[in-house]
């Protein structure tokens, strides 16, 4: 007999009339409930340098001082107030304590020059900043229009944990009020300042849960990836709040690093970016080949029966299969692993879940809060980016033969417009209110999204053939020897309007050849180009790539380690 399914956020109800009137809660209020269901329970940990965590009482009593501090120092409903630093317990109270005061967050990238931050505090009209050690010096010696800057270090200038002011009547935000801006440029273009609302991220929040991917209050998460950026930001910070989960937040990207953070915290929920799951796969079967071709043929064989079994009887036997590879690799406590920010080659998402971990990738934007679909554990393809979440509306405008064409999406989690910009945001939606995503894609039998690349990537053949980059640039993902590799169009005709293909390659500089030692520069120039040929034998005649640029330097990336493409020559 089967249990019927409970919506997860159908506990709210409890609280509805009584903790909050709107159909859904603000952030303060989400938060304010799971104290008083969780109070003892961890929420906010880290390690480096010393081993610190707050627990919920203990986080909120800190989180309503710090938001009448603000008060005391004129924030009312509707300010903005701005953040920026690397991820800490720190970062979550500031965020909170600006929301307690009513008043909007602006979370900007720690990793911007000094100068891109001053434009963005400017544009937002924000009021004070709290800030990181790096650039607390620099802000507290010339703040500009800033009433004050508090800092998230300990030891530096007025620190975030110091504050209180006196006990008032603070305005609080309601639901339709903005909750927080970021500012994104994605990987190219002019930064626009998204607006969400409360119901953008709390519904997001919630709504996620029910495709269903189930988060526990046992769970732990990590934050490794920028929790300024919204996929952090929602699907690690608030998804952990609004359950009263813990969260351990990681400082550096260094995967000896996070294998031991993994371990000691005994996480259970690693969300990560393509790059992170690759270069963790790629450790794995290193190691493994290391065991010579005899064991590594046979792990990979069984790896075989445990894909094969998942997908057909919907039972997971590979964490008891591979449980020596999994705790050597300091995975074994993982439940789910998510990846999103990019797209993940299908052979990857396989061969984790053929090793045992329930992997998904999900779907979104930072205009829709960002989560739009997730792969459900129970029924995932590889090949696609999931269904849609509940409540969410998706379409596929101007499909072409294929049943490509450009992803728009409506719903509760969709942002309210761009910051100060009418104009952009009136030209981001279809007349029947449907959010324009620039994602081109396509939808099965069974409504699960497959993306094929953004609108403006998108690469004409002379032959009139559309070829989509990011679908040629996930057949590398496994091959050691290359770091980085984007793929893009050269004019060959002009009047035309046509283009080639052509590949650049920023080789791995930590590849070693059979010998153990670095390859030469001619050495590597032959391997990537053998790479290259091997590859275009597996793509469609039109998608190959004609000619190919070994790089010297790094392309530069995002904070989500994704290559700036418009900042390329």
């Amino acid at each position: 007999m089967s249990v019927p399914y409970t919506e997860p956020w159908a506990f709210l109800n409890d609280y509805r009339g009584k903790a909050f009137s709107g159909e859904w809660p603000t952030l303060p209020e989400m938060y304010k409930i799971i104290v008083s269901r969780f109070p003892e329970c961890a929420c906010f940990t880290i390690y480096e340098p010393d081993r610190i965590s707050l627990n919920y009482t203990e986080s909120l009593k800190i989180i309503e001082a710090v938001a009448r501090a603000l008060h005391s120092k004129g924030i009312r409903r509707g300010d903005r107030v701005a953040v920026t630093g690397k991820n800490a317990p720190e970062w979550t109270v500031a965020y909170l304590g600006i929301l307690f005061a009513g008043a909007v967050v602006v979370p900007i990238d720690y990793q911007l020059k000094t100068e891109e931050i001053d434009i963005l505090i400017k544009t937002a009209g924000a009021k004070i900043l709290f800030v990181d050690e790096e650039k607390h010096e620099r802000y507290a010696r010339s703040p500009g229009e800033l009433v004050e800057v508090i800092s998230l270090r300990k030891g530096i200038g007025t620190y975030v944990y110091d504050l209180d002011g006196p006990t008032v009547e603070i305005e609080q935000a309601v639901e339709s009020d903005l909750a927080a801006i970021l500012f994104t440029s994605g990987t190219m273009g002019n930064p626009k300042g998204v607006m969400l609302t409360h119901q953008n991220l709390v519904s997001d929040c919630y709504l996620a849960q029910g495709t269903p991917l189930t988060v526990l209050q046992s769970d732990v998460f990590y934050a490794i990836l920028p929790i300024h950026h919204a996929y952090c930001m929602l699907a690690v910070f608030i998804e952990t709040i609004s359950v009263g989960a813990e969260v351990i937040f990681g400082k550096r990207m260094v995967t000896k690093q996070i294998l031991s953070d993994l371990k000691q915290g005994k996480v259970t929920m690693l969300l990560g970016v393509p790059m992170l799951f690759n270069k963790v796969l790629a450790g794995i079967l290193r190691g493994l080949r290391e065991k010579g071709p005899l064991v590594y043929g046979l792990i990979s064989f069984m790896m075989g029966i445990s894909g094969v079994i998942k997908k057909t009887f919907k039972v997971n036997p590979g964490k008891k299969m591979f449980g020596f590879v999994l705790d050597k690799a300091s995975l074994s406590t993982l439940r789910i692993c998510i990846c999103g920010g990019g797209p993940l080659a299908p052979s990857v998402f396989k061969k984790y879940n053929q090793l045992g971990i329930d992997f998904v990738q999900g779907y979104g934007l930072t205009e829709t809060s960002p989560i739009i679909t997730i792969n459900p554990v129970e029924h995932y393809k590889e090949t696609s980016v999931g269904r849609p979440c509940a409540q969410v509306d998706i379409k596929i405008l101007n499909p072409d033969e294929r049943g490509v064409g450009e992803v728009v999406v409506k719903g509760s989690m969709v942002m309210k417009g761009y910051f100060n910009m009418p104009e952009e945001t009136a030209a981001s939606f279809t007349p029947d209110g449907y959010l324009l995503t620039g994602d081109l894609g396509y939808m099965d039998s069974e409504n699960y999204l497959y993306l094929t690349g953004r609108a403006k990537n998108t690469i004409v053949t002379e032959g009139g053939k559309n070829v989509y980059p990011e679908e040629i640039e996930n057949e590398f993902q496994l091959f050691d020897e290359v770091e980085q590799i984007l793929v893009r169009g050269f004019v060959l005709d002009k009047a035309m309007k046509t283009e080639g293909i052509e590949a650049l390659v920023f080789p791995n500089p930590e590849f070693k050849n059979e010998q153990g030692a670095p390859p030469s520069a001619e050495e590597m120039k032959i391997r990537i180009n053998r790479i290259i040929s091997e590859v275009n034998q597996r793509l469609l005649p039109y998608q190959r790539i004609e000619r190919t640029t070994v790089l010297n330097e790094p392309m530069e990336m995002t904070t989500t380690k994704k290559i700036k493409r418009g900042e390329l020559n």
